[in-house]
């Protein structure tokens, strides 16, 4: 969830199996980082610091080894919420 001050804004839900949490939050905060600096809009915002935050969920060690690519392919999906590694 992300508020703007007057608006919440949730996140697509992912089913995923994860393989490794460390990393998860701090990979939340960059993608929050990366999107505003993009000038990206409230819902895109969420949409792809929690897509960051799955994907790394879905690498082991601490290292979100992903690219924009990847985590824009998957914020923008077809909303089922299944992440493929």
């Amino acid at each position: 969830m992300l508020y703007d001050g007057k608006d919440y804004y949730f996140s697509n839900k992912y089913k995923m199996q994860m393989v490794d949490r460390v990393g998860g939050g701090d990979s939340f905060g960059a993608g929050l980082i990366a999107a505003s600096l993009e000038g990206y809009d409230a819902k895109s915002i969420i949409e792809f610091s929690v897509a960051a935050s799955c994907l790394k969920h879905s690498i082991e060690g601490d290292f979100n080894i992903v690219s924009m690519d990847e985590v824009l392919k998957l914020a923008s999906g077809d909303g089922l919420g299944h992440v493929q590694r």
